[in-house]
């Protein structure tokens, strides 16, 4: 393929792939603990992170991580005591990101407001080496712990007092979760940018849930997604010269649309098929409830 002989493609179609694979991958916690938006949440915050970066003379995408991260564990201590206030400090700590981010990288030496675009929107031709490795380091840190403690996240996510009980350390696997979050946010930044790496993180999973009934399968289906809409968007952002944040998104919504319509007369033959047993009496059936079921 002609786009593999330039380097810059190279970069970015690894980016891609690392993106891909590591959003859906911590996606799917946040689905299951109905925490959807956290990671625009973090996106807002890790843009202090970049204009730091400008103004140190620094990595933006290391100073995005550490910054990110601190916001994380914010967000998660917040969770835990804000209580009725928790929505207003949630809602200052992001727009202060945003904010913080504008703010820097303007006091940075030649820096304007044009730097911060290939952060917020994704950008191929700016992903260079020094990214490629920062992402690849952090993107095993997230495929390390998604997978390695895939069972011991799954558990807090479905249902914390249940964990407790059995002994799991509750509150450091949910600060871990809210890390892992953060490392993932930065590690997209580069390729579906700050603004749009959420849908990333949550669109895939939905998508895969149309098709799958166990954790195990919705995993490995929501991976592929994001690897598949990742490169196609990456990919067509090359030949057509389009943004690729915003293409591998609407390439994302259109895979879930599409598998949504593909998935609804299969709902609706289980359903027949289910009601046909139930009516039958069959003890198969009838032993475990349905919400029960869809947590094993």
């Amino acid at each position: 393929m002609e786009l593999l002989n330039y380097a810059f493609m190279q970069r970015a179609l690894l980016a891609a792939v690392l993106v891909g694979i590591t959003a859906p991958a911590v996606g799917i916690y946040l689905v299951q603990r109905r925490q959807a938006l956290m990671g625009d949440g973090i996106g807002h915050v890790a843009m202090t992170g970049v204009g730091l970066g400008f103004l140190l003379s620094t990595s933006p995408v290391w100073m995005a991580t550490a910054v990110a991260i601190v916001g994380a564990v914010v967000m998660e201590l917040i969770r835990w005591y804000g209580k009725t206030r928790g929505d207003i400090a949630l809602a200052m700590l992001f727009y202060g990101g945003m904010a913080g981010g504008v703010m820097f990288i303007n006091l940075a030496p030649g820096g304007s407001n044009a730097n911060l675009q290939s952060y917020l929107f994704g950008s191929l031709s700016t992903v260079s080496e020094q990214d490629v490795t920062a992402i690849c380091l952090l993107a095993a840190f997230v495929v390390l712990v998604t997978l390695g403690l895939r069972r011991q996240l799954f558990a807090v996510s479905q249902d914390e007092e249940f964990a407790r009980v059995t002994g799991l350390p509750v509150r450091a696997l949910n600060l871990l979760t809210a890390v892992t979050a953060a490392v993932t946010v930065t590690v997209a930044m580069r390729v579906v940018g700050l603004l749009l790496v959420s849908a990333l993180m949550v669109v895939p999973v939905a998508a895969a849930q149309q098709l799958t009934r166990s954790f195990a399968a919705t995993f490995a289906v929501s991976v592929a997604i994001g690897v598949a809409v990742t490169l196609g968007g990456t990919v067509t952002s090359y030949y057509q010269d389009v943004p690729p944040g915003a293409t591998i998104v609407l390439l994302t919504i259109g895979v879930f649309i599409a598998l949504t319509v593909l998935a609804t007369p299969l709902a609706r033959r289980r359903a027949r098929a289910a009601a046909a047993a139930q009516a039958a009496g069959d003890p198969a059936e009838c032993t475990v409830p349905a919400q029960a079921g869809a947590k094993l």
